[in-house]
Parts: structure tokens; sequence; C-alpha cells
């Protein structure tokens, strides 16, 4: 595993290079966002397509407003409130924002980072890094660094900063203004949850309504992401493999000689942690394919996440009346 150092990690993002870097989400795959060398590299090295947009990481709120012209009342009180840490805010860019991190948009998400070595490397760099999830587009994300090391081997240097703690991508979140008052939208669940942000706001006295939604301006919004090696099935309570395999393998056209039972942490906090560790290490351990059973006792705002990346992760998910959906 090609490891560096702060110094040298800095030193080859200004060069043009790519460098993958620790964040409490998951790693990222950073560039310098004034390299557009480096920002073209990010896209190649992840086979990745250019329509989806990256996520700008900023050491400071003084960066953020440096890179938007429309920083308004409700993004500072949730920077100030949230960062460092799993939140990113949409806003209007400013023309220096190229336009490969925005996919061509006039908006750009920004996010303050909760790691130390990550905060340490970005106050050291002018602007900041453009840093989507460090692995293959669509795979599953990697939350230690021999999780980018399996995925790139030593193409990728690897600012090691141990184990992520959140584990899943920061909630993405555009603010909009209108004649009765705010309006927050949340393009992508995580961390910070429509509850926790409404009331950040309440306590400031911001009338606002937050609301979950879809969007090309975040990251993430395609069917089908976060995948693992090997097919994930998400059932439902009370299904029975020895009764119901059919079903899974007549889709499948194939047998299916060792499945996993994967059973999610009842702590939200912990299962987000550990959600794209356990995606990854089953296919390691030889099975064929995963299962998990969609629990209906995991349906609060904590869960919305977890299940968001679950259920576009999987390749198949089969109803309560045990009818095969796509």
């Amino acid at each position: 595993m090609k490891t560096v150092d702060i110094n040298l990690a800095r030193e080859l993002l200004i060069k043009g290079d790519v460098v993958a870097i620790p964040t409490e989400t998951v790693y990222g795959l950073a560039a310098w966002i004034y390299s557009e060398a480096g920002l073209r590299k990010i896209f190649s090295t992840k086979e990745r397509p250019f329509f989806d947009p990256l996520i700008v990481h900023i050491d400071s709120i003084e960066k953020a407003k440096s890179l938007t012209g429309n920083w308004t009342v409700v993004h500072e009180i949730l920077a100030k409130s949230c960062w460092p840490g799993p939140l990113t805010l949409i806003a209007k860019k400013k023309n220096s924002v190229n336009s490969l991190i925005t996919s061509g948009l006039d908006s750009v998400g920004l996010r303050c980072p909760q790691h130390e070595l990550t905060l340490k490397l970005l106050s050291t760099i002018d602007g900041g890094l453009a840093a989507p999830s460090a692995n293959k587009f669509g795979k599953t994300s990697p939350s230690q660094a021999s999780h980018v090391f399996h995925e790139f081997g030593d193409d990728v240097s690897i600012l090691d900063g141990g184990p992520c703690q959140v584990g899943i991508e920061s909630t993405v979140a555009g603010i909009e203004k209108h004649s009765d008052g705010w309006k927050v939208l949340i393009y992508r669940p995580g961390h910070f949850t429509a509850q926790t942000l409404k009331q950040i706001l309440a306590v400031h006295n911001i009338k606002a309504t937050v609301e979950y939604a879809e969007s090309p301006v975040a990251p993430g919004q395609l069917k089908h992401h976060y995948m693992p090696n090997i097919p994930l099935v998400i059932v439902p309570e009370h299904f029975q493999w020895e009764k119901q395999r059919n079903l899974i393998e007549q889709k499948f056209g194939r047998e299916f000689l060792k499945p996993a039972f994967w059973e999610l942490s009842t702590d939200p906090r912990i299962a987000s942690r550990e959600l794209y560790q356990d995606l990854r290490k089953f296919s390691d351990f030889g099975h064929d394919l995963i299962l998990i059973m969609r629990n209906s006792a995991q349906v609060s705002d904590d869960w919305m996440g977890i299940w968001n990346r679950l259920d576009k992760a999987k390749s198949l998910s089969i109803s309560n009346n045990l009818a095969a959906l796509e």
C-alpha cells in the first residue's frame, strides 16, 4: 500500500495527481480544485461519468464563501452548527470553480470534513479539494485505507487516517428562499437528518421547512450505486431462504450455494459505521449472495441514510407479498 504523509500528499495534489484522503464519512479520491489535470484524473481513475458532480472539501467557512456568490444566512447557520462534519451544502458557484467539478451546473457542493489529518492538509492548500469516494464508480465506498488499496492497488497514493467513524457519505442539502420562508432540501440522506437540521434552524429563529428530494446537483442519485461484488437482495420480514430461494435463483438464473444472512446493528450509528466494511467482507469470505431483511423497526430518520445506500446497492428486492421486484 502506497501511503504518504501530508507534505507529500500536498506535493502530489499541486502537481496534478490524485490522493486518497480520510474523512469521517468515507475515503475520498481527492484532486486540487485548481488542477484540471487532477480533476480529470479523478474521473478516469474512478471510471466516473462527467455528469456526476463532485463535492469540494474545505477547512473553513471563509474558503466556502470564496467559492460561492450566494452564501445565505441558512448556509452560515448550518455550517457553523455542523462543520466540521458530514454535511454538504449546495450553493451557487463562482465562475472560478471549474465546471468539471459541477458537471456544468451552476451550483457546487461544499463540505468541511471532520478528520484531523485532512483538515491539516486542507489548511495548506488554496481553495480546496474535490473528492468523491475512492472507489470505482458505482461500487461500494471505502471506509478504510485497505479498501482503497484493494480497489486501486499502488496506482493511488493514500493518506492513511484509520477507519472512518461515520461510515456513509455526508448529508447533501440545498437551500431555497421563498416568500413564506426558507426551504432546505435534502438530496442525499446521511448522518444529519431532516429533523436535526430543522431543530438547528429553529434554535436560530429561522422559519424553514426541511424535506427530502432528489436532484442532479448532488452525487449518488443514480438507481444503482454502492454495489458490492456479489448480489445483494433485500427480503421482507419472515422470508425463509430454503422455502423461497427459488424466487431469487429464478431471477438470477443460477443457484446460490453460500448465501450470507446479514443483520445490521440495532444502533443506526454503529450500522452506518460498519455498512461498507460489511458489504465488502462477504465476498472476501467466499459468499456468493447477500440477503438482508427490511426491518420494520428501522424506519426512523436515523435509518434513512443507511437504507438509501442499501436500496441503491441492491441487485434485487422482494416485496412483502413475495413478488420479485427490481
